[in-house]
């Protein structure tokens, strides 16, 4: 059964997968915002937009 959630940048929802897990970044199929998942609570799902850092490539 598919687990609902509310993006945390355009607040569409939406449904996951039932195999989703804490920590993982999916992206939201409206904004294309990542978002990361911060918390499953039965069949709701929160996340947060990632913070995902650029590689510097040394500089």
């Amino acid at each position: 059964m598919p687990k609902k959630c509310e993006c945390a940048s355009c607040y569409f929802e939406f449904e996951v997968e039932d195999d989703v897990i804490e920590g993982e970044v999916i992206p939201c199929p409206d904004c294309a915002a990542d978002l990361e998942i911060v918390e499953i609570s039965g069949s709701t799902v929160k996340t947060q937009v990632a913070e995902i850092s650029e590689e510097d490539w040394g500089e």
